[in-house]
């Protein structure tokens, strides 16, 4: 009997080899929520600030990826309603769909491909792509289903790819550069980098529902004057006497809601950038959260990142359209000049005009999405700032994050008030108009009150 045991435990081992070799028949539940969605878009994340694209083309490159994603939870559940014929020039298509397919790997597959288009640094998104390949295929999913799933999810990527390229972008990156007038109302580079005007024809890109770029053109600002009985002269001091007197937490607000991808740290004659989210990366971080917080599964996971992103997208095209059109003078530029010429912002003023405050209305297109998907009240912990050395912050409502976002400009010293409020504004029509021309479900999305 001594001499069989080895030979039995031998014969053990290479059944159970043989048998974790073989396909898994349960690999339906190898992707159930939106993890692998979601740590996609944390590693483009990464290469949005790798790359240092600006916030208006960091929206475009979350956008069309998680529209592609989507697109494949559609194939996979007759409930969800496709995007195709819904937004501007998204023409609808036919997939073959033969033989089994896994969708929630489709999806995934939609997803990597687009945004590896998108990118300067395609080998980080190729890296982390086949890792997260090498580790589904690992669980046992048939070769043949895998090999009809990518080719599925690469097929609806190419779609979208094709049409991401008529959304004048390409086209957009010959055109001329802002030009900076001598004008004491409008916009000049700011230290420390005095960077040219960033996406000034970003206007002319097309959006996803919005009729035009100046849909939704905001009152225009203030009637600029040095005189210091004016109104836009009594703004600019409540910008500079808000930051004499900031609080701990106005600070940490200011802070937390920063995500300039221009910062610039400057030491002797050394200027290096600091790595930094956009705003748009900031909220698409806020909705992955909120995915996993309310349990989401991948398919409801892909919508709600296709629906943030195309509202962050449009609030940009109809944010950069009033920066444009009104280019105005910002805060630390005209501070400097007629009330304190040592005065410094508290945060590092970005390289475009101040009219309106992009935060305010992003933030505020997202905030309305957002809440028809998930409701109101709803709890999340926002711990998107942790990897770039912040601490979380608790909000009970998007609406409650979005007010936060919007008055930490006035605490960054970035905005006058009227900039908050009416880009808020702005933001709000934006995402209202969004949830009213488009739907993701076969029956009517409640509209939000």
């Amino acid at each position: 009997m001594k001499n069989l045991f080895p030979k039995f435990l031998f014969t053990l081992l290479v059944i159970a080899g043989i048998v974790a070799c073989q396909d898994n028949s349960d690999y339906q539940e190898i992707i159930t929520d939106g993890s692998y969605q979601t740590a996609a878009q944390i590693r483009l994340t990464n290469v949005i600030i790798h790359d240092i694209f600006s916030p208006p083309v960091a929206s475009r490159i979350y956008a069309y990826p998680s529209i592609a994603a989507y697109e494949v939870a559609v194939l996979a559940d007759p409930q969800y309603k496709s995007l195709m014929g819904q937004l501007n020039g998204f023409v609808p298509t036919e997939f073959v769909t033969e033989g089994e397919i896994y969708y929630p790997l489709a999806s995934l597959i939609a997803y990597y491909k687009v945004a590896t288009a998108l990118i300067f640094s395609e080998e980080m998104m190729n890296t982390h792509k086949e890792a997260a390949l090498k580790e589904i295929r690992s669980k046992g999913i048939p070769k043949k289903v895998f090999n009809r799933s990518v080719q599925l999810g690469e097929e609806v990527a190419d779609h979208v790819i094709a049409y991401s390229k008529n959304d004048n972008y390409h086209q957009s990156r010959s055109f001329e550069k802002y030009t900076v007038s001598n004008a004491p109302n409008t916009w000049q580079p700011t230290p420390p980098a005095y960077m040219e005007g960033i996406e000034p024809h970003w206007n002319k890109i097309r959006s996803f529902v919005l009729d035009s770029a100046g849909q939704y053109k905001s009152v225009p600002p203030t009637e600029f004057s040095n005189d210091k009985s004016s109104q836009f002269f009594k703004e600019a001091e409540e910008v500079f006497l808000t930051t004499k007197n900031l609080t701990t937490e106005q600070k940490d607000i200011a802070m937390f809601w920063d995500c300039n991808p221009y910062k610039v740290n400057v030491k002797g004659h050394v200027m290096f950038a600091e790595k930094k989210i956009t705003p748009g990366g900031h909220w698409m971080g806020i909705a992955a959260i909120s995915s996993k917080t309310a349990g989401q599964d991948w398919k409801s996971t892909a919508e709600t990142l296709a629906m943030t992103g195309v509202a962050l997208f449009d609030g940009f095209i109809a944010c950069w359209d009033e920066k444009y059109r009104s280019v105005l003078i910002r805060p630390e530029t005209y501070i400097n000049k007629y009330i304190d010429e040592d005065w410094l912002p508290l945060l590092q003023t970005p390289p475009f005009p101040e009219y309106t405050s992009g935060h305010s209305v992003i933030s505020n297109a997202a905030a309305e999405t957002l809440t028809s998907l998930f409701g109101e009240p709803f709890h999340f912990i926002d711990s998107t700032e942790v990897a770039y050395g912040l601490p979380v912050r608790k909000f009970d409502s998007f609406r409650q994050a979005a007010d936060e976002a919007a008055i930490s400009r006035l605490y960054g010293g970035i905005h006058y008030m009227p900039a908050v409020v009416n880009g808020a504004t702005k933001g709000q029509k934006v995402g209202h108009h969004l949830l009213d021309r488009v739907s993701t479900k076969n029956e009517n999305l409640a509209k939000v009150e």
